[in-house]
């Protein structure tokens, strides 16, 4: 097979191999999804600190969206247990249905800030493992994130800083 046709369709099935490897998402890569609506979502530095309780855990992690329409997280699924979004504001912590990603932005989940809960664990993950997430949007496709498991003293190194907004 070696005519001049094959290599666009070599050069595609690599396109599509990549785009379908982008939505596997890992603890090294960022995961990703476009919406009709405009916005470019990816998903980076998602972490879970090993939990000290059987039943409950925190999870962090940064959407980015480099689009040019915002979007929101309406809510976020795991067969690891029930997961619930929320956000801190001058120190109180409550439950929200959704949270804005705005356009060329970011919704950033960090210790003392915005977080996904999780509860109902069916069983405590570990260091090492993860576990998987999946991401809904009000106008973008759900994105699957592999979350880690990391020590619970582990501290990012980037992403989660007060600097780089909610």
């Amino acid at each position: 097979m070696s005519g001049r046709g094959t290599r666009p369709a070599l050069a595609v099935l690599a396109a599509a191999a990549v785009l379908a490897l982008a939505g596997c998402g890992d603890s090294g890569s960022d995961s990703g999804a476009s919406g009709a609506s405009g916005a470019e979502l990816s998903v980076g530095s998602a972490y879970i600190p090993q939990p000290v309780s059987a039943s409950m855990a925190a999870g962090f992690l940064t959407i980015t969206n480099e689009g040019d329409a915002d979007d929101e997280l309406t809510s976020v699924t795991s067969e690891a247990g029930d997961v619930t979004v929320h956000e801190t504001v001058d120190g109180t912590m409550k439950e929200v249905d959704r949270l804005e990603i705005p356009a060329h932005g970011r919704l950033v989940f960090r210790s003392g800030g915005n977080h996904l809960m999780f509860e109902k664990l069916k069983r405590q993950p570990k260091q090492g493992e993860s576990v998987t997430v999946e991401l809904h949007f009000a106008q973008s496709e759900p994105v699957t994130v592999e979350v880690p498991v990391k020590a619970a003293t582990y501290q990012p190194g980037d992403g989660h800083s007060a600097h780089t907004g909610n």
